[in-house]
């Protein structure tokens, strides 16, 4: 009998012909990063709660993958195609790496990009990029998630300056931020604002306890009578339209990155199951094993096509928002289904930092409800089918 050469889920879907050189050299480069310089420690740094974000951001500025998608102000410039494969990679290594990264670029970075002034684009941008200034993204409240609309964050006017109240919940960064992109409502409604850390009033403690993105900083954000000068306004963004556009860039980045972290849980499912022996046997060698893996690897070979698809849209220019909701739903549905199938095909190893697949798992559940709950994308793709909007 013949044994064929085993191959990984997404060699054997055989897309590579659907990524460019440049794409394929860029995510060459983030994985020989995540190998080095993540791997090695990230059991141990998520066991201890913690990350060396600082650190991290400057090597992945020299990296160039901090708003790798943005044009000018020291970014790269790079495809969408290409930043979604960064995403892939670093969630391969850990979801809370791929959240630095795409809070940092897809959030904070884009919405200075996007939304800022030319001065406030100068003076943030370029140090951003290259890791040396941190951002952090307010908009999630203690009450509200789902529903930004209803924020109780308020800026009003105090003769040429803002004053801003309330508090931001569940803030990547916050803690370790330069600078936090905060939206408040006004009277002209909800704007953004750029709160420089140290600015009197303005905290940011960070939480603790996490079960899930360990290895990530996580901040509540505490504005009590903030003072900001009129050139703290981002101003070209009025209305919910400016952080939910903001969202769409980090929604997109999800829909590679979940699978990144489904990718690293089957490649470590396959290797285990042909080496552990179950009844002198190779437990890969069994048919329900065969059939477990078989349908993780079909799910994560379409979620791969649908995410290509997508980057394809948006590096064309006609990605309508709406679509990445298809992506981010299966993806991290469809991943934390592969997390906990694979994590039950290890044992009682499973459980166990020794693999990445308990730690995967855990992550997944927060990805699950960030930047969109599974609820609330189906009600997105729902109002698509049917014309009506059941969000309330």
């Amino acid at each position: 009998m013949t044994l064929t050469v085993p191959a990984s889920a997404l060699t054997y879907l055989g897309t590579e012909h659907l990524i460019d050189d440049e794409s394929r050299e860029l995510r060459a480069a983030v994985r020989d990063f995540v190998d080095r310089r993540v791997r090695p420690h990230i059991a141990g740094w998520y066991e201890e709660g913690r990350l060396p974000a600082r650190e991290l951001a400057r090597e992945l500025g020299r990296l160039g993958v901090l708003g790798m998608h943005l044009e000018g102000y020291g970014c790269a410039g790079a495809s969408a195609t290409a930043y979604g494969l960064a995403c892939f990679e670093l969630e391969a290594g850990d979801s809370g790496l791929r959240s630095l990264v795409s809070v940092q670029g897809s959030l904070a970075m884009y919405a200075i990009w996007r939304f800022g002034s030319e001065e406030q684009k100068q003076r943030w941008l370029p140090r951003m990029a290259a890791g040396e200034a941190i951002g952090c993204f307010g908009l999630t409240e203690p009450d509200f998630g789902s529903d930004p609309a209803g924020m109780r964050t308020r800026a009003r006017r105090d003769g040429d300056d803002w004053l801003l109240n309330g508090t931001k919940m569940w803030i990547t960064n916050g803690s370790i931020a330069d600078v936090a992109v905060v939206w408040a409502r006004t009277d002209e409604g909800v704007r953004g604002f750029l709160v420089p850390a140290g600015t009197p009033g303005f905290t940011a403690p960070e939480i603790t306890r996490k079960q899930s993105l360990r290895a990530s900083v996580t901040s509540e954000l505490v504005l009590d009578d903030v003072r900001l000068p009129a050139d703290a306004l981002l101003p070209e963004a009025a209305g919910l339209s400016g952080p939910l556009s903001c969202l769409n860039e980090a929604r997109f980045g999800i829909v590679f990155g979940a699978l990144g972290a489904a990718h690293d849980c089957l490649e470590t499912t396959v290797d285990y199951t042909r080496s552990r022996q179950i009844f002198d046997r190779p437990l890969a060698a069994y048919q329900a094993t065969q059939l477990k893996l078989a349908d993780m690897g079909l799910e994560l070979g379409k979620g791969m096509l649908l995410a290509l698809h997508l980057g394809a849209l948006k590096d064309a220019g006609t990605l309508d928002h709406r679509q990445i909701s298809l992506g981010k739903l299966n993806s991290v549905r469809e991943a934390i289904a592969i997390a906990r199938e694979c994590r039950a095909l290890l044992g009682a190893a499973g459980i166990t930092l020794d693999y990445p697949v308990i730690r995967h798992s855990a992550n997944l559940e927060s990805v699950l409800t960030y930047e969109g709950t599974s609820e609330v994308h189906q009600l997105i793709i729902g109002q698509v089918l049917t014309g009506h909007a059941a969000f309330r």
